[in-house]
């Protein structure tokens, strides 16, 4: 095994209990780290300057990549929101192919990686053809994102999503929605084949399940869902508008939060999306759940969500993860500033979320890091041994982090920063990122452009 380890020798790294110069991390042939030394560079091993580790993207719609840009006009409602643009990602739906969705994820997880992320949670519920008629091979979508990881190399959490209905009241899935639903037994045959469809994918590879929203299953068989991948990862949207809350109020009689409080068995494996519309207590009852806090400040921002309250959950000692949702914009450094920002412009501070030992950038980097792989069901999020080897390296030639070292680094990233910091990034020790650039980026990109060019004509 020591001939087959790959050794990465970093200057300054931040490991479970702090930071430490001069590290070795040796990287087994299983791709989880085996071994961690201080001291001179060993024969052989690749040099960085900064190196922690590399976070989870804890929710993406990859298809969604696609639409970046093209949903900025006002539509003819009065005041336009989150349920206007999802009216254009709706007729986007129309067009597009599996071959499409395929080349599109592949992009998408190629920036993530260019971008500091080496593990991507892809909340999947595009299945269908056009018309909601199933493919022949029911995993059809899912192999397609399957695929795109092979491609890409990137750690894949896939969750397909289950939709059944348009709202609270129960109507029929629109022509916009016929694509995504399922009834339950359709459902669990979908996650069989999704298992089926990620078998030539490496051993990091995680499947969970995806209830959509309540207002998109039925809440009464939000149990039956979890119980299919017991112990797997389980996420689902909750609180991301106002509308969404008034409706859940008027057809359960209870708000979001409230409701899925009184009615579920949350743990550590639920992963719950957005919680941008939350009140003081439900935000404290919740952290004090064990559910991470799935967030996407940037799409959040995007679509006018709302701001979710970092300053309490945190306070509470829980847990987070990044994520990029729509894929408007995939940056980490952009993630973790806007989450900041926007606790500092509610709360007229600074430094909102920095505590006594550890400066805001560091904080948010290793809570995001430990948030998202438990939110992904991934070994990953810390640099220790036994670990998945998620590594990120900063590039320390950078001028903004000329002469820097320790919390400041970070706060650098995050708030002067942006993904041209990125030096290298490694998925479960594989090396996909190099010199900022993923190995495969040009083969990836003329795909993409292939695939997006018909789909953008007329739009």
């Amino acid at each position: 095994m020591v001939g087959d380890m790959k050794r990465i020798w970093a200057e300054q790294a931040l490991l479970a209990d702090g930071w430490h110069r001069d590290v070795t991390v040796g990287i087994g042939p299983d791709g989880r780290i085996a071994e961690l030394g201080e001291g001179p560079v060993p024969i052989g091993a690749r040099k960085v300057g900064v190196l922690v580790p590399a976070p989870t993207n804890c929710h993406s719609h990859a298809f969604q990549r696609a639409m970046a840009g093209l949903t900025e006009r006002r539509g003819a409602e009065p005041s336009d929101s989150f349920w206007t643009w999802r009216q254009l990602m709706y007729a986007f739906l129309d067009r597009i192919t599996p071959e499409q969705v395929q080349a599109i994820a592949a992009q998408v997880q190629m920036e993530m990686l260019e971008a500091g992320y080496a593990a991507s949670v892809e909340f999947h519920y595009l299945h269908h053809r056009p018309d909601g008629g199933a493919y022949d091979d029911l995993a059809e979508m899912s192999a397609r994102i399957a695929a795109a990881a092979e491609t890409s190399g990137i750690g894949l959490t896939l969750l397909p999503v289950a939709y059944q209905f348009g709202g609270l009241d129960k109507r029929p899935l629109g022509p916009g929605q016929r694509r995504f639903g399922n009834d339950p037994d359709r459902y669990g045959r979908l996650i069989d084949a999704a298992d089926k469809a990620l078998r030539a994918l490496p051993a990091d590879t995680v499947l969970g399940v995806a209830p959509h929203s309540l207002r998109a299953v039925d809440p009464r068989s939000l149990a039956d869902f979890a119980a299919l991948r017991p112990g797997a990862p389980i996420h689902m949207h909750l609180a991301e508008t106002l509308a969404e809350v008034e409706q859940v109020q008027s057809a359960l009689g209870r708000r979001p939060v409230e409701w899925v409080l009184q009615n579920l068995d949350l743990s550590a494996r639920w992963c719950l999306i957005h919680i941008t519309q939350m009140q003081p207590h439900e935000t404290r009852a919740l952290a004090r759940s064990g559910a991470v806090a799935g967030l996407c400040p940037l799409t959040e921002a995007s679509l006018g969500d709302g701001i979710f309250d970092g300053a309490t959950w945190l306070g509470e000692g829980s847990a987070i993860a990044l994520g990029s949702d729509s894929n408007i914009r995939i940056s980490l450094a952009e993630e973790l500033r806007q989450l900041e920002t926007s606790q500092r412009l509610r709360d007229h501070s600074r430094a909102a979320l920095a505590t006594a030992d550890r400066s805001t950038g560091r904080r948010l980097l290793e809570d995001a890091a430990r948030g998202g792989a438990a939110a992904a069901g991934r070994g990953a999020g810390q640099i220790e041994t036994g670990a998945w080897a998620d590594l990120l390296a900063l590039d320390r030639t950078h001028p903004d982090l000329e002469g820097l070292v320790g919390d400041t680094i970070l706060d650098s990233f995050a708030f002067a920063g942006d993904s041209g910091m990125v030096a290298d990034v490694w998925a479960a020790g594989r090396h996909l990122v190099e010199g900022g650039r993923h190995i495969r980026r040009d083969q990836i990109t003329a795909a993409y452009r292939a695939a997006v060019r018909p789909l953008r004509q007329g739009l």
